[in-house]
């Protein structure tokens, strides 16, 4: 009878240490895989992108133009005359 609760026992904890620890570790690992070949296929995009960019492929960004001619100021507009006063 005592061998017999002695394996039924083993048999509990065989049992708890597979279904509540083993298959969701396992779970977690292949979902946390998952996530990071999706963040690295992202990243890869990104970069093919940039790359495409830098090379003159693809069309200019129309922000980087506008910002371009913010950033040219008139000549003679942007100087006020100063007179001196004695």
């Amino acid at each position: 009878m005592l061998k017999f609760l002695f394996y039924l026992f083993l048999f509990w904890l065989i049992y708890k240490l597979v279904f509540d620890f083993i298959i969701p570790v396992y779970r977690t690992t292949k979902h946390v895989k998952r996530q990071m070949n999706d963040v690295q296929e992202h990243m890869r995009e990104q970069f093919r992108q940039q790359q495409q960019q830098s090379s003159g492929y693809s069309t200019p960004n129309p922000n980087a133009q506008t910002a371009e001619k913010v950033r040219k100021a008139p000549d003679s507009d942007d100087y006020i005359d100063f007179e001196e006063i004695k």
